[in-house]
């Protein structure tokens, strides 16, 4: 993720649009590091700004927190300073990672002063900065002294200043020869010169620069092609005076469905990446809030998955060893029918052998060909044949049970497999909740009780399948888990809806809705490809995925949940993909 010096220009933009000439009502720091400043223009706004060190943030939010009962000194002090003042100016210096908020208040005498709030965000170094007018710092929400930092203190009454680690440059006043000079300087790989040359340039961004021009990320600047350069630099100028217009082209970036980038000029370099959507936004705030938002529930379904993760693997581990011995079992049964007739030629030519030896050669009527049966010395000829008849009998009793025991085992693992899938597909903690009931009605883990007298666990979860839209209109709804499955198979979906899986390996039931009108081509195959997405058969180039008719799918009585038969269908082979389809807005 790059919070740079790009996004956060776009951010300054949004900021100096809604919120210059509105006056601060409300402050608190529901956080150690986090404020929240309520601001009054013709709306009511939320901006919301953390120092947190690993996820340092500012954005407009919706957001409601509540404010501690003990507010904490810098809280205070803020409302000492800037309460009910006027936000005259918002800054960025030199694309840095900085924010200046100049507000007007008056003091305790009634003169009217400029304070100047301070952002930064700058990972482990991201702070929160007070100053008057003169530039000296009142106080902040991390207080860094000498012993901490010998490059700056952030102590009242200290001069505040940028702390220069490095010799970057302002690539907002770059020109092209600046810029190629910078590059060359640096006996780097070219996209990171490009970000070690200039303020507020991540590796991200950098990346992309390289790619429009059409150069090798990874080649020095000195032994790039002769004219690649140029190009290069006119891509950076050019972006650098979109961003002096506050042009921007806001993108967030999602793999596989998940948040994944974002950006203030459009990724094009990430665009031909297996699994990769890209989302144009307005707001910069909307962005940033409903990205770290996702991504900080997909961390945290992710972390609370781990548990059930474990217990599938080891389930899955356990299922398929059990398989692999039933197999090993079965084919030992595989000379049943040569011991059978042993016994029925030993039989058939027992008056003829009077002496049986260590074997016996005899006319096998089959085959019309001479054939050996060993034999036990210490035994008749027609003992011999029950032997072998006996040993069949037993191998015969062993392949009866191993084959309908195989088929339950077989089914177990397509079942634990088809769970698997689901926990890579759960999005909230309903959908978890959902999982682990599947597999306690399976009998693989045990009953989670709850604690305390007449509590019970909740029958119905708040779970709901995917939705997404073809190019053509058509709604596809993919199923999360297995009861989802069943739902939107045998309750939700029409007879006359279509419906999809992958061919024969575990995968989510998808419904093409067609509400009584014939699907295109175009929107099949996009359900198709959905389908094949959502399966075990995800990575593969190219999947086979079965589709027909919901009227012809059927649940045999008792099957678990996601089982179904079918016999009258068609197939496509397609690429797993959602490129071609939107996610729905419910």
């Amino acid at each position: 993720m790059a919070f740079d010096g790009l996004i956060i220009a776009d951010l300054v933009k949004e900021l100096r649009e809604k919120t210059i000439g509105g006056r601060i009502t409300r402050i608190v720091q529901p956080e150690h590091d986090e404020l929240i400043l309520t601001i009054k223009t013709q709306d009511t706004l939320r901006l919301l700004m953390s120092a947190d060190a690993s996820l340092p943030l500012i954005y407009l939010t919706d957001l409601r927190k509540e404010a501690p009962s003990e507010s904490p000194a810098f809280c205070m002090l803020l409302r000492k300073y800037i309460m009910g003042g006027k936000i005259k100016e918002i800054l960025q210096p030199e694309n840095e990672r900085v924010i200046f908020m100049d507000i007007e208040h008056y003091d305790e005498l009634g003169d009217l002063r400029v304070r100047r709030l301070i952002i930064e965000i700058m990972g482990k170094h991201s702070n929160i900065i007070l100053c008057d007018d003169q530039g000296m710092i009142i106080d902040s929400i991390k207080r860094i002294p000498a012993t901490v930092s010998s490059v700056r203190e952030v102590l009242t009454g200290r001069p505040y200043f940028i702390a220069k680690t490095s010799e970057k440059l302002d690539p907002t006043v770059c020109d092209r020869e600046k810029f190629i000079s910078a590059v060359k300087s640096k006996n780097q790989a070219i996209s990171k010169a490009l970000y070690m040359s200039f303020n507020g340039i991540s590796p991200l961004m950098a990346n992309e620069f390289v790619f429009r021009a059409g150069l090798d990320e990874d080649i020095p600047a000195e032994d790039q092609p002769v004219g690649r350069l140029e190009a290069l630099a006119d891509v950076f100028v050019g972006c650098m005076e979109d961003l002096k217009n506050e042009k921007f082209d806001t993108c967030e970036v999602f793999k596989d469905g998940l948040p994944f980038e974002y950006a203030a000029f459009e990724l094009t370099s990430l665009e031909c990446l297996k699994g990769i959507t890209l989302r144009k936004v307005e707001s910069p705030s909307e962005l940033l809030e409903t990205f770290y938002m996702e991504k900080n529930l997909a961390e945290r379904i992710r972390q609370r998955s781990a548990t059930l993760r474990h217990s599938v693997s080891t389930i899955k581990e356990r299922i398929v060893k059990k398989y692999e011995l039933q197999l090993s079992q079965l084919r030992d049964t595989e000379k049943r029918e040569k011991y059978k007739l042993y016994g029925e030629l030993l039989c058939a030519y027992a008056h003829e052998i009077k002496v049986p030896g260590k074997s016996v050669t005899v006319y096998d009527y089959n085959t019309g060909e001479d054939i050996s049966i060993p034999m036990d010395e210490e035994l008749s000829t027609i003992d011999n044949s029950k032997m072998y008849f006996e040993k069949y009998r037993k191998m015969k009793r062993t392949f009866d049970a191993l084959t309908g025991y195989i088929e339950k085992t077989k089914e177990d693992l397509d079942h634990i497999g088809s769970v698997a899938l689901e926990l890579d597909l759960a999005t909230c903690e309903e959908d978890l909740i959902a999982i682990r009931r599947e597999l306690e009605e399976a009998g693989y883990v045990k009953v989670a009780h709850t604690s305390g007298k007449g509590k019970k666990r909740p029958k119905k979860e708040e779970s709901v399948p995917l939705h997404y839209v073809t190019s053509d209109g058509f709604h596809i709804y993919v199923g999360k888990n297995n009861y989802q499955n069943d739902e939107l198979t045998f309750k939700f979906a029409s007879g006359n809806d279509w419906w999809f899986h992958l061919k024969g390996a575990p995968g989510s039931h998808v419904i093409l809705k067609t509400d009584g009108r014939e699907a295109s081509d175009r929107a099949m195959e996009q359900a198709a490809a959905v389908a094949a997405y959502y399966s075990s058969g995800r990575e593969n180039v190219k999947a086979e995925v079965d589709y027909l008719e919901r009227r012809n799918v059927k649940k045999p009585g008792g099957a678990r949940p996601g089982f179904v038969v079918y016999y009258t269908n068609y197939s496509m082979v397609v690429k797993p993909s959602l490129d071609d389809v939107k996610r729905a807005e419910e």
